[in-house]
């Protein structure tokens, strides 16, 4: 038995409260290494008296990844307190016992020392990682405001285009604001939406507005204050929640207090509010308008028109905290999608947390991150990211081709071994957004591709979001160009594709609990036939996925009711799937 590959960390996404009542117990080992393993628990002051060592629980082996198996127990505890380890047999015959000193042969001797033990020394609900309930049951649509309807072309910026005339660049307007975004709430509704995230919306420069320059102003080109409290009103009527994008990372060069800076430089009451390492504050224009060399201040990227924040300074922590708790109190918004939440620090967004929760109960908060984000998921900052590394897993095998299929799989695995079970339910499912090249761009405009890519993302553990005008065949590459004006005209839009999204929709919504608690299976990874069956199952329900990635048609065996399918063939207990074909089934 490979026992360095042994992994447990109390009071973490190892061992957690899931419920006030009952803890999620983890254990890593090596790929194949454990035939059986068992938690041993009870009550720390108990173990002489009881000897509950005696009376192991069979944990279940779960996920795995391609160096590791990882495995799962759920307990609670009567007086709320807990004393645990692990009994280990290996396939090579070796018996271990591992708490917290670490492995010692599986005797008697050892199971009686209190000390060998992990804890939770009491089950505390004030502690326990807590989720909004309702995030579970959204289904989210990602508008870029400037380029998904004109509702008002009084408020059109000067030289605005035509709509649709023109390819999107990093500098030209077309006129998109609220107004038109309430024009067409019928349309979302319809479509199955009932969650909105925006992009930024306040008073800005560009057109992607992530450069701001009043946070307590809607920018003129959107609209006004009374517009946005409209869009709320018409969103909440509908059932749909409203999240604003906060730009906490940085600030747009026109912003009043930047503008300082420039005028007084070291003698600026705001100089302290950035990081400033050379006076006075300068940068070499680069490639495009976005794109700068020899910077001598902090900034975003290499963008020298958003000047980055010092968020551990407290008059820019009272500046922003305020702005976080006026527009949920003031406009009663959902939720925040923090920007670049990644480059601020932890102790900023440990106070940005108490803020919301004290304004609004149940509110939620979704960080951009990209890759690993333990530290901001421990229940005190955030309560998902964006998903991109999920989104790597998928579209780097169904999509693009790069992964192996059982890379991706062990990619996603380990994704959802990184996070409390909970989290992994909030976690924000996305396959394209304004950041990056769009889905159908990405499948070389194969629809059946990204159908398949589509319907696998809808029934992982997460939340899905999809982009605005994905649903019609919107295509477009890297930023700008996915940023382009949506098509209105039901002759040129894909109706359906529209049509599959909408039944999309209509799945995820009416199998939400399954899809959003079930248990994870994978029943059959054929790297081969390039047939993955992938299941959900939670009490006695089963749904189950079936997807053809290979060159051939494949003929698979489920039992069950169809749901929805593409490319395929469904008869009693048999399921032939054409190449890129799939169903899903309920059992």
């Amino acid at each position: 038995m490979n026992t360095s590959a042994l992994y447990h960390r109390p009071e973490s996404e190892f061992a957690y409260l899931y419920d006030p009542e009952t803890m999620h117990v983890r254990l890593r080992t090596a790929r194949g290494d454990v035939r059986e393993m068992g938690l041993l628990y009870g009550d720390p002051y108990f173990l002489d008296k009881e000897e509950w060592f005696r009376k192991p629980l069979q944990m279940i082996k779960t996920l795995s990844t391609d160096l590791y198996d990882y495995w799962f127990v759920e307990v609670t505890a009567p007086l709320k307190r807990l004393s645990y380890a692990f009994a280990l047999k290996g396939h090579d015959g070796i018996s271990v016992f591992y708490g917290d000193h670490g492995v010692y042969p599986l005797e008697e001797d050892y199971l009686r020392m209190p000390n060998n033990y992990f804890r939770m020394p009491f089950f505390h609900e004030v502690d326990r990682y807590k989720t909004p309930e309702w995030v579970k049951k959204t289904v989210w649509y990602q508008i870029f405001p400037e380029r998904f309807a004109n509702g008002d072309p009084s408020n059109d910026p000067e030289g605005t285009l035509p709509w649709g005339s023109a390819d999107p660049s990093r500098e030209n307007f077309f006129g998109g604001d609220l107004q038109g975004v309430i024009d067409h709430l019928d349309y979302l509704e319809d479509l199955g939406i009932n969650g909105i995230y925006f992009c930024p919306i306040f008073e800005a420069s560009s057109n992607h507005k992530y450069d701001t320059i009043d946070y307590l102003k809607i920018d003129p080109a959107f609209g006004d204050a009374e517009t946005f409290k409209k869009l709320v009103e018409e969103c909440h009527k509908r059932g749909m929640k409203v999240m604003l994008d906060a730009v906490f990372n940085h600030i747009g060069d026109s912003s009043p207090q930047w503008q300082d800076v420039l005028a007084h430089g070291e003698d600026s009451q705001y100089v302290d509010w950035f990081h400033i390492n050379e006076f006075p504050a300068s940068y070499k224009r680069g490639e495009n308008f976005e794109d700068a060399y020899d910077i001598t201040y902090d900034v975003f990227a290499a963008n020298p028109h958003m000047p980055k924040l010092n968020t551990a300074n407290p008059e820019v922590q009272d500046y922003l905290l305020n702005i976080a708790r006026y527009w949920i109190e003031a406009f009663d918004i959902d939720a925040w999608r923090l920007d670049v939440a990644n480059e601020v620090d932890h102790a900023f967004w440990k106070k940005f947390r108490i803020v919301c929760d004290e304004a609004k109960k149940d509110f939620y908060i979704l960080g951009e991150i990209w890759h690993s984000s333990q530290n901001w998921l421990q229940g005190d900052e955030f309560h998902a990211v964006m998903n991109y590394a999920f989104t790597d897993a998928i579209m780097g095998y169904f999509v693009k081709n790069e992964l192996s299929l059982s890379k991706m799989v062990s990619e996603m695995n380990n994704q959802l071994m990184l996070y409390r079970n909970q989290t992994n339910q909030m976690q924000f499912n996305i396959l394209d957004s304004h950041d990056t090249p769009r889905l159908l761009t990405e499948a070389n405009e194969d629809k059946d591709v990204m159908k398949q890519a589509m319907a696998f993302t809808y029934i992982q553990p997460g939340v899905p979001c999809l982009y605005y005008g994905d649903e019609i065949g919107l295509t477009g590459g890297m930023d700008p160009d996915c940023r382009k004006c949506m098509v209105w005209e039901e002759e040129k839009q894909d109706r359906d594709l529209h049509r599959f999204v909408k039944e999309l929709n209509g799945i995820r919504k009416e199998q939400q609990k399954i899809l959003s608690e079930g248990t994870v299976y994978w029943r059959q990874v054929s790297e081969e036939s390039g047939v993955v069956i992938f299941e959900r199952m939670l009490g006695g329900e089963v749904i189950r996925g079936a997807f053809n990635t290979g060159e051939h048609t494949a003929r698979v065996e489920l039992i069950g009711e169809a749901l929805f399918s593409n490319l395929a063939d469904v008869s009693d207990g048999a399921v032939e799937l054409a190449r890129k074909g799939f169903v899903l089934m309920k059992e």
